[in-house]
């Protein structure tokens, strides 16, 4: 991809930015902790030191709307949607002056956890063991495979790999995959009918797993997004899939060739969202795939 190209984009990431600190969803929008924390992490991706006041400004708005327990919500008229919380932990990670708010963070994913009851047996109305924890999107309500996937990343890179709470949601990811392959947002089948599965979570859970468990248990998840992937050009579903694949050591060579063609859809689609935006300049960063943006804890292989 040319590097004016490029910049054209991260100019419009930067127009986001908010005079307060932190980066807004949409032109005069509303702060939200979620485009600020994936702004940050691609502004910190393209290295470029004319930013650097930028990141820093927006990881502090993250540590200003900290919530008393540690954990990041989406908005201050809705305090239980804590989703946002791992992605305010990468945005922070290795900033010496926010590691005390990155600490908190981390000990309010350790002590959080979804609503659980006993598996029914017999004439369940929902196929996955409800029992297994994970984490919710939003506080008093059931686990699910994103908020999961992101919250096992989280606590990883800080060191917490062999925590029980990052065992339990490896167990509750492999729980809730699909015997089709892939995920969707959480469900595998309901009152007997299997659903289907998300190119977008199907990669997040594939980012979360790998080298976490072996090849074979997630092989017809990789088979169904190879087969997926030619025929997506939706910004999430696309770049999820992708870093899905690479984390486990596939590359399509028309990876490129693919965002290029994603970014030029704007043109009949309408401008996209700035996270999703983020997604498609950072993985359209040569070589690393999905380290590119997420601090990650483990080597991630990108070749085939």
């Amino acid at each position: 991809m040319e590097q004016s190209f490029f910049e054209s984009y991260i100019a419009r990431i930067v127009r986001l930015s908010l005079q307060e600190g932190g980066f807004a969803h949409h032109s005069n929008g509303r702060y939200r902790p979620d485009v600020t924390a994936w702004a940050v992490l691609l502004l910190n991706a393209i290295s470029s030191t004319s930013h650097i006041a930028l990141v820093e400004i927006a990881r502090n708005r993250l540590a200003q709307d900290q919530q008393s327990n540690g954990s990041s919500c989406i908005s201050p008229e809705q305090p239980d949607a804590v989703w946002p919380t791992p992605l305010s932990i990468f945005a922070w990670h290795n900033s010496t002056p926010h590691h005390d708010y990155e600490r908190r963070a981390i000990q309010f994913l350790l002590q959080h956890t979804g609503l659980h009851m006993e598996k029914e047996d017999g004439n369940a109305v929902v196929g996955h063991d409800t029992s297994i924890p994970g984490w919710p999107w939003i506080t008093h309500t059931h686990s699910w495979v994103q908020p999961t996937a992101f919250s096992m990343m989280a606590l990883s890179i800080n060191g917490h790999e062999g925590h029980h709470r990052v065992q339990e949601g490896k167990r509750m990811l492999l729980n809730r995959q699909l015997p089709q392959g892939g995920w969707n947002y959480g469900n595998t089948t309901i009152l007997g009918q299997e659903l289907q599965p998300f190119p977008e979570s199907t990669g997040i859970a594939l980012l979360a797993l790998a080298d976490r468990v072996p090849k074979d248990t997630v092989e017809r998840s990789l088979t169904y997004l190879i087969h997926e992937l030619p025929n997506l050009r939706t910004p999430l579903s696309l770049c999820w899939g992708l870093w899905g694949l690479q984390a486990w050591g596939i590359s399509p060579p028309e990876t490129q060739d693919w965002i290029i063609d994603c970014l030029k859809r704007e043109s009949r689609y309408g401008e996209y969202d700035p996270v999703s935006l983020c997604l498609l300049l950072g993985t359209a960063i040569p070589n690393d795939g999905p380290q590119n943006l997420l601090p990650l804890s483990k080597t991630i292989p990108t070749n085939a």
